[in-house]
C-alpha cells in the first residue's frame, strides 16, 4: 500500500516565504514587515541562486532591521575608505596624517579589496588581503593598513552604512623585516659635515646632528627662537617650541624644550645668519628676525622631500651609501652621546622624550647598554684582589 505524499505546507499569514521565480531564474525570499503608515504592505525581497543563500540573506536583512542599520547594497570598501579620509579626519594635517593614510590606501588597500561591497566583506577576505600584502610590506605597514580599514568601517557604522566591523576580528600578520634605523659613527658624521660644507643645508645638518632636534622641528625654526649670545649667565641656546605638524605643535609636550648650543653650532649659525642677510639684500628682500632660519633660495620654507634628496647627495659625496636619511642624524646624536658616557636620563631630556623608557625603546640600538656598567665596575674593583690571590697561589705552587 503506497503512502500519499504530504502536501507542502503553505506559509502562514505574515511568515517569510521562499519560492522559485522562473522569470528571474533565481530563488526569491520575501520578508513580511507588517504595513507602512499608508496601509501598504511592507514586504522586501532578496534573491539568490540557492535556498540556503536566500535564507542567509533573510537573516542578514532581519539583523539590519533589528539594529536599525540598513547598509546600502552598492556601498563598497573604497567608498568607506574615501568617506573616512574626507570626513573622518577633519582638522588633521593634509600633507601629514591624511596624506600618509591616503597614499597607503590608494597603493595597498583600494586596488585589492576596494570593489568589495562592504556589507558582504568577511574576515576571511581581510585575512587573504593582508596575507597577500605581507610579501611586500613590513609588519608596521600592515598594522597601519589594518588600522585604516578598521577606522573606515567604524566611520561607516557611525553613518548607519555598516552593521558590523569585520576588520576588528582580524590580526595583522608578520610582514617583511622593516628597515632598521642606523646611527653614524664619529668618523662618518665628520665626513658628512665636511661634504655638506658648500651646501645650503650645512647649518641645518650641523644643528640636527649636534643638538638632536627633529627634522620637523628644525625646518620651521625662526631666528627669534635662536639665541647666539650669552645673556645674564644664560648660554647660547635654541628654543624648540614649534614643528611642521598641524597648528605648529611639537610631537609631545615634553618636546617643547630649550637646548644649549655647542660652540661649533653657534659659530655655524652666526655665519649662516650673516650669509642669509647678504643673500636677502642682494635679492632686494627684507631680512626679518621672525623669519625662518632655514629656507630655499627664494625664501620659501624647506620641503621635507627636497631635504631628503639633497641629503642623499651629501652622504654620497662623503663616501657613504645613499640609504641614509636626515632623521638618522638624531639617532646619531643619541649614539654619540651614549658612547661618550652621557646618562640616559640626560639624553631623554635633550631629545624631548616624555620618559627615559621612550628613549630606550626608540633608540635601543644606539644606546650603550648601561646594565653592563655594574659588572664592569665590579671587575675593576676586584681586579687587584684577584691578581693578589693568583700571585699567592703561584708562590705556594713554587
Amino acid at each position: 500500500m503506497t503512502e500519499t505524499p504530504k502536501r507542502a505546507q503553505r506559509a502562514g499569514h505574515g511568515a517569510d516565504t521562499i519560492y522559485w521565480d522562473p522569470v528571474k531564474k533565481s530563488y526569491v525570499g520575501a520578508v513580511s514587515l507588517g504595513y507602512a503608515p499608508n496601509g501598504k504592505r511592507r514586504r522586501p525581497k532578496v534573491y539568490g541562486k540557492t535556498k540556503t543563500e536566500v535564507r542567509q540573506k533573510i537573516r542578514d536583512l532581519k539583523k539590519e532591521i533589528q539594529t536599525g542599520v540598513k547598509a546600502p547594497a552598492n556601498y563598497t570598501v573604497a567608498d568607506a575608505v574615501n568617506d573616512w579620509l574626507e570626513r573622518g579626519l577633519k582638522g588633521r594635517d593634509e600633507k601629514g596624517t591624511i596624506g600618509k593614510n591616503r597614499s597607503m590606501a590608494n597603493k595597498h588597500l583600494i586596488p585589492f579589496i576596494g570593489k568589495a561591497k562592504l556589507k558582504e566583506l568577511s574576515a576571511d577576505d581581510v585575512d587573504d588581503w593582508l596575507d597577500d600584502r605581507a610579501a611586500f610590506l613590513a609588519t608596521r605597514s600592515l598594522r597601519d593598513l589594518l588600522a585604516i580599514l578598521r577606522r573606515s568601517v567604524a566611520h561607516a557604522q557611525r553613518r548607519d552604512k555598516a552593521a558590523r566591523n569585520v576588520a576588528l576580528l582580524v590580526t595583522a600578520p608578520e610582514g617583511r623585516p622593516g628597515r632598521p634605523s642606523k646611527a653614524l659613527r664619529l668618523d662618518q658624521a665628520k665626513a658628512v659635515l665636511i661634504a655638506a660644507r658648500p651646501s645650503r643645508l650645512y647649518a641645518y645638518l650641523v644643528l640636527s646632528l649636534l643638538s638632536g632636534v627633529r627634522t620637523e622641528e628644525g625646518r620651521p625654526l625662526t631666528w627669534d627662537h635662536v639665541f647666539l649670545e650669552t645673556t645674564d649667565g644664560i648660554p647660547p641656546h635654541v628654543a624648540v617650541w614649534r614643528s611642521v605638524r598641524k597648528h605648529g605643535e611639537t610631537k609631545t609636550r615634553k618636546s617643547r624644550r630649550t637646548i644649549a648650543l655647542p660652540k661649533q653650532v653657534v659659530d655655524v649659525l652666526e655665519e649662516h645668519k650673516r650669509w642669509q642677510k647678504q643673500e636677502r639684500a642682494a635679492r632686494g628682500m627684507e631680512w626679518s628676525a621672525a623669519g625662518r632660519v632655514f629656507t630655499t633660495r627664494s625664501g620659501e620654507p624647506l620641503d621635507a622631500a627636497n631635504v631628503r634628496r639633497d641629503f642623499k647627495a651629501i652622504v654620497k659625496r662623503a663616501g657613504l651609501k645613499a640609504e641614509w636619511t636626515p632623521r638618522e642624524l638624531r639617532h646619531s646624536f643619541v649614539s654619540l652621546l651614549s658612547d661618550h658616557g652621557i646618562p640616559l636620563e640626560r639624553i631623554a631630556l635633550l631629545v624631548g622624550h616624555s620618559s627615559q623608557a621612550t628613549t630606550e625603546a626608540v633608540y635601543r640600538k644606539q644606546l650603550r647598554p648601561v646594565i653592563t656598567q655594574g659588572a664592569e665596575a665590579m671587575d675593576d674593583i676586584f681586579a687587584e684582589d684577584q691578581e693578589g690571590e693568583d700571585e699567592g697561589q703561584g708562590d705556594v705552587v713554587a
